[in-house]
């Protein structure tokens, strides 16, 4: 039996999450040898948006695959990199049609394995000001038009109510090897196997400052929840962590064994901290 691991890593949150990527991804391949890395960078510009020079800084740390989210085109200059057909990074699938960016993202195979790994990300419509087509209906057509049979999926669950999330998982489950919610910058302790053979967790954290509400500065955010007036977002510093999942699958079935949440903290003692 081939197993293929693959290591899904939450929303890179600005210039801490960079470095912590930076850090600690040799320390996660080292431990777990995964076969593709997929990482979600549309937080990597001040906590909004992804610019080119960002984008080539995560392919560089070893990320294999990128994901947007809202903030898809929050820097606009990463049209150029969304619209070149070699470059690993997919829009959200849902968005509308006219939208710039691919809706798929395939990473060929290497070594031991034989299936493609194909990546797509949905955006949610509950509780979300960003408007998107049906989720369930979108996946169900990209389904159908994967050009490889019996691919290995992972889909990427960008939304904000935990049961939006849920409910995708449930209606995907044993036709894709995963579901991975992101968004919500904040890990989840139920990474399972669904009865229908896929991985699930309702939120994989981000890769960032845990020393701020959700990546934001703790004092900014705090000034403008009690005050009601406007306050620049700032991001935060402190505690940074890498935070994902590894995902192993059986890749003749197609079924996901195991999805291990993972979590590491920088030692802000060695670079590139210092």
């Amino acid at each position: 039996m081939t197993v293929v691991t693959i290591a899904f890593l939450g929303d890179i949150f600005g210039t801490p999450g960079l470095l912590a990527l930076r850090q600690q991804l040799p320390r996660l391949r080292a431990e777990h040898q995964p076969h593709v890395v997929i990482a979600n960078g549309e937080n990597a510009r001040g906590g909004s948006g992804l610019s080119p020079a960002l984008y080539q800084k995560i392919r560089e740390c070893g990320v294999d695959a990128i994901t947007l989210g809202d903030h898809a085109y929050r820097y606009a200059k990463i049209d150029s990199i969304l619209q070149k057909a070699d470059e690993p990074i997919a829009r959200p699938a849902n968005l509308p049609a006219r939208a710039v960016g691919r809706t798929v993202v395939r990473i060929p195979p290497r070594g031991d394995r034989t299936k493609s790994v194909f990546v797509i990300t949905l955006l949610g419509r509950v509780f979300f000001p960003v408007p998107a087509d049906d989720p369930f209906v979108t996946a169900d057509r990209l389904l159908e038009q994967l050009p490889e049979s019996d691919p290995l999926v992972v889909v990427e669950a960008h939304m904000e109510a935990t049961s939006e999330k849920a409910a995708i998982a449930h209606y995907l489950d044993g036709r894709v090897a995963a579901i991975v919610g992101s968004h919500t910058h904040v890990p989840t302790a139920d990474a399972r196997v669904l009865p229908g053979g896929s991985g699930f967790i309702t939120d994989v954290g981000m890769c960032g400052p845990y020393n701020s509400i959700i990546g934001r500065d703790v004092r900014s955010t705090l000034r403008q929840m009690t005050t009601g007036m406007y306050v620049p977002a700032e991001g935060g510093s402190g505690d940074e962590a890498v935070c994902g999942v590894i995902i192993k699958v059986d890749e003749a079935r197609r079924r996901c064994l195991e999805i291990e949440r993972v979590e590491y903290r920088v030692d802000r003692t060695e670079p590139p901290f210092v």
